[in-house]
């Protein structure tokens, strides 16, 4: 609205004072070309003997030295006053035209600015606002430094932990749900720790989250230490769980095929990850389902690396025995021989899962438990429920 007001109070006039100015210069020059002159004259004549032409049968007019010299000058200034004109209306028009492309620019940067900070907030990934509003304190670890979050601040965020922000259970304690400022949205992980293996997985769990940055493996975005209780906070996932989806009340309605294909892609790559790109090498040894979380989008993320370990730092003799029933590798559980290929294993335990729609171990009868890798190898009906799983 600016640039509009400044054009028609200073480019109209000038262009209409470059037009008067042409109109007086052509009415200046205009008698000159048309108009005979009553100055003294020369009269061109032919010899008495010779005939007249047609063409010099008239008599030519020539303008006088002072008259032309006059015209001369006028149209001089009038031309010294054009190009100072022009001169001075492109340097506004450039002006006016590096103002417009500058207030263009500064308006798009702001609205991309607006737009990128929008998606980071849908996606969970402005991280750097969150933290601000944490502990400024800082833990120092081998690969960087993590937010330290005041208890107070999850307190607040939790509902002073109330059974209805309860995301899931499980051996370490409670998951909840947590809402911050500007209504962020993050889990929190409460651990409450009872000896040395217990502080020895957290503290590894910080360690290797905060190391570890792959689309495919859960964000860390801080930790608390309160008195007994650890706590560990992460981005929120909201679909849950893989094996709440699988295993829950819907029983895996919401899963299409392409979305259970995408799950088993978005953990392989983590897994590629984990034991091809890290230095050195990660084995997570508790991979499944239940470790599988799932974003708004069904975008699946490994989580959960409290018992993970250190490629080539284990033995049989100094590593406890530890995983899920269902997914621990036959070679791993009757020899404690622990390499990558055991998250491997419990990966194909997983694509089973997404398969057939079964737990990885189901009770037969009272006394009989069957896996579902048993299931597949001694089961008949697996070729028939197969066909029917991929006719949907």
């Amino acid at each position: 609205m600016n640039l509009l007001l400044l054009l028609r109070s200073v480019f109209v006039p000038i262009c209409l004072f470059c037009l008067s100015l042409l109109l007086s210069f052509n009415n200046a020059r205009l008698p000159d070309l048309i108009t005979p002159i009553s100055s003294p004259t020369t009269t061109i004549t032919t010899n008495a003997n010779q005939p007249i032409s047609p063409i010099f049968a008239a008599t030519v007019q020539v303008v006088s030295p002072g008259m032309m010299k006059n015209n001369h000058h006028m149209n001089k200034r009038i031309l010294i006053a054009l190009i100072v004109v022009s001169c001075a209306l492109c340097a506004i028009l450039s002006t006016l035209f590096c103002l417009w492309i500058f207030r263009l620019k500064k308006k798009s940067h702001k609205s991309d600015s607006k737009s990128v900070q929008r998606a980071d907030t849908v996606r969970g990934l402005s991280l750097g606002t969150i933290s601000g509003k944490f502990n400024s304190i800082r833990r120092i670890s081998k690969k960087g430094s993590v937010s330290i979050i005041e208890y107070q601040l999850l307190e607040a965020a939790t509902d002073n932990f109330s059974e209805s922000n309860i995301l899931g259970e499980g051996g370490f304690g409670c998951v909840y749900k947590a809402c911050f400022d500007n209504n962020f949205l993050a889990a929190v992980k409460r651990m409450d720790v009872g000896g040395q293996d217990a502080e020895r997985e957290f503290e590894k769990e910080v360690d290797l989250l905060n190391r570890i940055q792959h689309p495919d493996i859960i964000s860390l975005l801080g930790y608390c230490i309160h008195d007994e209780t650890r706590f560990i906070i992460y981005e929120l996932m909201q679909n849950g769980s893989l094996e709440r989806q699988l295993h829950g009340p819907s029983h895996g309605s919401a899963l299409t095929w392409h979305i259970r294909m995408k799950i088993a892609l978005d953990t392989a790559r983590a897994l590629e990850y984990l034991h091809e790109n890290c230095n050195p090498p990660v084995i997570h040894r508790d991979l499944k389902s239940s470790n599988i979380l799932l974003d708004s989008n069904f975008k699946a993320k490994i989580s959960d690396f409290g018992l993970a370990v250190i490629s080539g730092s284990q033995n049989k003799n100094n590593i406890k025995l530890s995983g899920t029933l269902g997914y621990v590798a036959p070679e791993y559980l009757l020899d404690g021989k622990l390499t990558d290929k055991s998250d491997v294993y419990a990966f194909g335990v997983i694509l089973l899962e997404l398969l057939m729609g079964r737990k990885p171990v189901e009770k037969m009868t009272p006394t009989q438990c069957q896996s579902i890798v048993t299931w597949v190898c001694i089961g008949s009906n697996f070729s028939s429920d197969m066909n029917c799983f991929l006719e949907l």
